[in-house]
């Protein structure tokens, strides 16, 4: 249980400053920013919870995850901080990108897990839709209270990079063990997601 607390705090971190940064985008105040990290790092444990009647959710019964989020958002709003992020455009984009694929594959397994642990018999479907739900949940809530478009629909193998690697973690679960098929379900992600963009890789859209 150490082990998952402390994923889920490197994920937390990771989707909070992914959430602080598109709040400073969108030029909003230091409550405004706090808020989409918040969102960002806990709107898909949320949403999981509450998709398996785990009430209430863990983000309200252990406030270490809504405490930490808040404090890096505010970290990130400090003005040398932000600032010298500013003055290079593509330093904000590399670093949401890094830390949303972090968040994304870290989230997407512990999410998997959860669901396993709580849920008799081995439901690949559901598995696979509660991690998922879980790695992109606070992006999507994130994204809205932003006004922009999902980042799951517009940005190359987001969604998929994330159903991808709940399937690894789910079938190898058993094989390997819980700990090895998360960490290779969240490594595979990481991976898809950096390689995607790299690569430049997306889905058919209507031309």
């Amino acid at each position: 249980m150490e082990i998952l607390l402390i994923l889920e705090i490197i994920g937390t971190v990771a989707f909070a400053i992914s959430g602080a940064i598109v709040g400073i985008q969108k030029k909003m105040d230091i409550f405004g920013v706090s808020i989409l990290g918040l969102t960002a790092a806990v709107g898909g444990g949320i949403l999981r919870d509450l998709i398996l009647n785990i009430t209430p959710p863990a983000a309200f019964v252990n406030p270490i995850f809504a405490i930490t989020a808040v404090i890096v958002s505010i970290i990130v709003f400090i003005r040398p901080i932000y600032s010298s992020l500013e003055k290079k455009g593509s330093v904000y984009d590399i670093l949401l990108l890094i830390m949303d694929s972090i968040g994304l594959g870290l989230f997407t397994v512990v999410g998997v897990q959860v669901a396993k642990t709580s849920v008799a018999g081995n439901n690949l479907f559901l598995v696979t839709f509660v991690g998922v739900l879980t790695g992109v949940g606070g992006g999507i809530l994130r994204d809205v209270f932003a006004g922009n478009r999902p980042y799951i629909f517009v940005k190359h193998f987001y969604a998929c990079a994330s159903i991808i690697g709940a399937w690894a973690c789910a079938l190898l679960w058993s094989v390997i063990g819980d700990l090895p098929a998360m960490a290779v379900g969240a490594i595979l992600i990481v991976i898809l997601r950096l390689l995607a963009a790299y690569y430049r890789w997306s889905l058919p859209k209507p031309r």
